[in-house]
């Protein structure tokens, strides 16, 4: 494979992607936004801030020109922060281009417009590039990637001969992609899951056990299928890498900022003392207030979320949290199962 690939940010997760494709033969131009990160990671031939460890493969150049990021690339990955894509985007708008293939790996909701970023990206970049577009999910740590651990994840696209594209570039014996037309989905399932990250987080600092974190992701995993089916997407797609896979790495792994930004809280650290201790991006606080503002709209119970965003936004007692959840009133699992599973088949049609 001789592909010549863009990716643009320098992340962690950014630069385990350009790794992971200069091993399997692509040339990999990578745009970091400070041209001081770019020098530091072209003299070191390793990304010792965000990625330590990982040695940064010949096959890459980190610049600082977008353009020169652009120059003749068949595959421009966006990895950089859900609040940053739009302005991205826009900033590389005159540089898109018909023939080229848009993989986003951005796992948000956008804040202030509360769509999703393959509806950011359409706004920018025009809906005819949506073809053209696939979202990149599923439980992958950029630690492990980076590392050639198994890793499995899912491409999605409306246009199915895109994400097929993106899985044949990205497979590898360490990496394997599966492919889902239900582009929502997945986005909806890369970012809801990070709440509940914050949740599991949370009830790790207050020293809870096993039982909580457990209960607190499945009834995590049943609001985020209640809001995604209501706003169109398929309920399979959340037992899927992108709903229950990446759910249960984010609530578990030691890599995950939203965990350990959640076990800081619970700890008795401000939001704003939690963000800093982990000193990276935590798209769950974000994405708090977006999904707060969607079960609203779309008139979704979402319990869990509304107790963390509490917890982040309203100085709420995480303690308090936990004993508002567990003095709910009764409920009935399994009739919430079979409304979802009527909502399937009523749109079996879709799928």
């Amino acid at each position: 494979m001789r592909e010549l690939v863009g990716v643009i940010g320098a992340g962690s997760w950014a630069t385990a992607l350009a790794v992971l494709l200069a091993k399997k033969g692509c040339r990999v131009k990578m745009w970091a936004r400070r041209p001081e990160l770019a020098e530091e990671i072209n003299a070191a031939g390793e990304n010792r801030h965000y990625l330590p460890g990982v040695a940064v493969h010949q096959n890459i150049e980190v610049t600082a020109d977008l353009e020169q990021t652009f120059w003749k690339a068949g595959v421009i990955f966006f990895s950089v922060p859900s609040h940053a894509f739009r302005e991205v985007v826009r900033q590389s708008r005159p540089l898109l281009a018909n023939d080229v293939i848009y993989v986003n790996t951005a796992k948000g909701i956008e804040e202030t417009s509360l769509i999703s970023m393959s509806d950011v990206f359409a706004q920018e970049a025009g809906t005819e590039l949506l073809q053209k577009y696939a979202g990149l999910s599923g439980p992958s740590h950029a630690e492990e990637v980076g590392r050639d651990l198994p890793t499995a994840v899912v491409a999605a696209s409306h246009q199915m001969e895109t994400a097929e594209y993106v899985q044949e570039l990205l497979m590898s014996e360490s990496f394997r992609v599966y492919t889902n037309p239900d582009l929502l989905g997945v986005e909806l399932g890369g970012a809801l899951k990070n709440i509940i990250a914050l949740g599991t987080g949370i009830a790790e600092g207050l020293s809870f056990g096993d039982n909580t974190k457990a209960a607190l992701m499945t009834r995590g995993l049943a609001e985020i299928t209640r809001l995604g089916v209501i706003m169109g997407a398929n309920p399979l797609t959340f037992a899927g890498l992108a709903g229950v896979g990446d759910l249960i790495v984010t609530c578990t792994s030691r890599h995950s900022r939203n965990r350990r930004a959640g076990i800081a809280i619970g700890k008795g650290s401000s939001v704003s003392e939690a963000l800093e201790l982990v000193g990276m991006v935590v798209e769950g606080v974000r994405t708090t207030r977006a999904a707060h503002q969607l079960s609203a709209r779309y008139a979704v119970e979402m319990p869990i979320t509304a107790q963390i965003y509490k917890v982040l936004f309203e100085e709420l007692s995480p303690g308090t949290a936990v004993n508002n959840l567990m003095s709910r009133g009764r409920t009935r699992e399994m009739e919430e199962v079979a409304r979802m599973t009527v909502k399937l088949l009523n749109n079996n049609c879709s799928y």
